[in-house]
This record gives structure tokens, sequence and C-alpha cells, in this order.
């Protein structure tokens, strides 16, 4: 089964479960788990091939959802799903195959294919000599070679295990799948509970032209934008991003 933190929060209320994006871990969301665990369980996971949990060569989205559902399944009562990108697909594909689901938020994402390969990244984490690193100041220092934005190296650089010279990242996998990452299955099948698309509006992940394939899919969606936020749309706004899905999840 794939890792998580500790929970937190309460066995009162319907248990939140948080898919992170590409790249991240679990722990990148602990401030808003905890912040959300107030009335409810919170459990952020660690998408398989990233942070503490196993490496698999399959990194597709229908095996993403199967753990996703995996866990769902041992808390044994529906539960809420989060998933911001990378894990938003995964929490869709999750929802559409039937996993004890009772509300869904996609953070900055659509079930569509995207044409930015995320590629270059992996390329830059792979450069980093790691056998001759000895510190995280260091291993820094090499990503700015190729990655100018230093909040970008940052976030990379929480998946670095300096003192066991290794990424906390199977990027031979996630490279050898990034058209499926940066893709969408084939899928069809609605969910008909209620779902939250919540965007960044400085971000165009999605876009006006994809909500006629939301709506098919998730009928009873409802869009919502974070003013002045991204992508990372929880990092750049998080008071805002934990207000509404906290709106949403108790309406």
């Amino acid at each position: 089964m794939i890792s998580h933190g500790p929970e937190n929060g309460s066995e009162a209320g319907t248990p939140l479960i948080i898919a992170h994006g590409l790249f991240g871990s679990g722990r990148n969301w602990g401030v808003i788990a905890k912040r959300l665990a107030n009335h409810r369980r919170v459990i952020a996971l660690d998408m398989r091939n990233h942070g503490a949990s196993p490496w698999s060569e399959d990194h597709s989205y229908h095996a993403l959802a199967a753990d996703i559902e995996e866990v769902a399944t041992t808390l044994g009562q529906p539960v809420d799903l989060l998933g911001h990108s990378m894990g938003g697909k995964a929490a869709m594909v999750a929802a559409l195959s039937g996993a004890p689901i009772r509300r869904l938020i996609v953070a900055d994402i659509a079930p569509v294919g995207y044409s930015h390969s995320q590629q270059p990244v992996i390329d830059a984490m792979q450069s980093v000599p790691l056998d001759h690193i000895t510190s995280r100041a260091e291993a820094d220092q090499a990503l700015s070679a190729h990655i100018e934005d230093p909040a970008l190296r940052s976030f990379l650089l929480q998946s670095l295990n300096v003192s066991a010279q290794r990424w906390r990242l199977n990027l031979p996998a996630l490279s050898a799948s990034m058209d499926q990452i940066i893709g969408f299955p084939d899928i069809s099948g609605h969910f008909n509970a209620p779902a939250l698309f919540l965007t960044g509006a400085l971000s165009d992940y999605l876009r006006p032209e994809h909500r006629p394939r939301i709506k098919a899919l998730f009928p009873k969606a409802r869009f919502a934008k974070i003013p002045q936020a991204g992508h990372w749309l929880h990092a750049d706004k998080p008071r805002e991003f934990e207000a509404a899905v906290r709106v949403f999840l108790d309406a």
C-alpha cells in the first residue's frame, strides 16, 4: 500500500484524502492538512514513485487511482477526495471508476491531455552529481544551472535525501511515463456526486473550453477561482484555498 504521513483530526466527520501533484509528497500538504483536520480525519498520501511510497514501473492514472481507492476502502466509509494536478487527474479517475467518494475537489487541472512535458525538470534532477553532494545548498547550486526559479528548486529539493544520496522520486519511471502523466486516459462513466474544480486565477491549466468535457464526466461540477494564485494555488494562497475547500466540504 502507498504511504502517508501521520493522520490528523478526529474520527468524526467524513475523512479527507489528499493526493499531491507531480514531484510532490504528502508532507507538502502538512499545514493545510492540519488546518482542515479540526472536524475530520485528513490523510495526505505519498503517491507511488514519490516520497516514502513503493516504486513501480506502472505510473498510469488507473494505477494511481487504484492506490487511492485502496486507501479509501480501508477507512470503511465514503471519503472526500482532494487532488492537485497529477493527483487531481488520479482523483478524477478514481471517482469515475467507482471509488467510495462523497465529494471531489480537483485543484487546477482538467480531464484532458496537455503538451507541456515535465521532462526537462527530470533531466535537471538527474544531472545533479549526488555522489559528490554533501548539502542541500550544493544540490541547489547544481540544479540552478538548469532551473532558474528558486521556488521550483526549493520544492524539488524537498524530495532529495542528501545523506542517502538519492531522490525520493523514481525519476526513470516518471520519465518513461511522461506521456501518460501529461495525458488523460480514455475513460467513460460519470461521477454524480458534488465536485469542485478549484483553479488559480493566474493559471491556464483549466480553461473555458475544458468545461463541457468536465460537465460531461462530472454533471454536478462547480467551478471557482482563487485570485492572485497560479498553478500551485494551495501554496500561493493557502488561507484562501483552505477556506474554499472547507466551505465546499461542509456544505
